[in-house]
């Protein structure tokens, strides 16, 4: 894993820096390649991947907010932070989904929860899933996946490039999907929250309304609460 800081203030960097080190440290993960940038053009010519960036917004030269829409359409899974005193460039941020908005003095609380967040979220992103059909076993990423059904004794994957028929049952597929951002809606229903259009105490429409998944009646509230949450967590 990679973590950029750009920031021109150097002290808020190197106090940024310590603080994510510390969390690695304390939490015994494997320490990240942590990279500091005191510009948006340089941070742009590194050509490294990049998984998790902090942002400042105001710095000599482009802005915070240019560097994270360049980033967004070269990765569109990357995670960002906008690190700012500013709170008027909250409404740019959001627009390139900005994954947090911190404020400048550091909250280190506030950090650390988020950072954590970021991290679920990350994991989820980079998890690759095996598909086992009659042709052959297929991998995709797990957000790849919109939501998975049962149906006349078939189980059907749907992902963004295509359906697979899976020798598995939905049973199986619960239990290797038990993430934070799949929910199991019904009992011939999986689907990928990341996916959701919209819902009502029925019918859960998925992938730009393209798909219906059932939902239970008496799941409805614990599906609207899960749903709330994984927005909370990616907005």
């Amino acid at each position: 894993m990679r973590i950029l800081i750009c920031d021109d203030d150097a002290e808020t960097a190197r106090e940024l820096e310590k603080i994510l080190h510390c969390f690695f440290q304390k939490n015994s993960l494997k320490i990240p390649n942590i990279v500091l940038y005191d510009n948006g053009e340089d941070l742009l010519k590194d050509s490294a991947e990049k998984d998790i960036v902090f942002l400042d917004i105001e710095m000599p030269g482009i802005s915070g907010i240019y560097v994270g829409n360049e980033l967004k359409k070269s990765n569109k899974n990357i995670i960002i932070f906008i690190v700012t005193s500013y709170a008027e460039y909250l409404d740019d941020a959001m627009r390139f989904h900005v994954f947090r908005y911190l404020s400048k003095p550091l909250d280190e609380v506030r950090i650390l929860r988020n950072l954590k967040d970021a991290l679920e979220l990350y994991n989820t992103t980079i998890t690759k899933i095996p598909i086992e059909t009659k042709q052959g076993v297929f991998v995709v990423p797990a957000t790849d996946i919109i939501f998975i059904e049962a149906h006349s004794h078939k189980v059907i994957v749907h992902t963004l490039k295509q359906d697979f028929e899976s020798v598995h049952s939905i049973k199986y597929w619960t239990e290797k999907l038990d993430m934070p951002c799949f929910f199991s809606s019904h009992r011939s229903f999986l689907v990928n929250l990341k996916h959701v259009s919209d819902f009502d105490h029925s019918l859960i429409h998925l992938y730009n309304n393209q798909y219906e998944a059932y939902l239970t009646r008496r799941k409805y509230t614990q599906f609207k609460d899960a749903y709330l949450l994984y927005l909370e967590s990616t907005r």
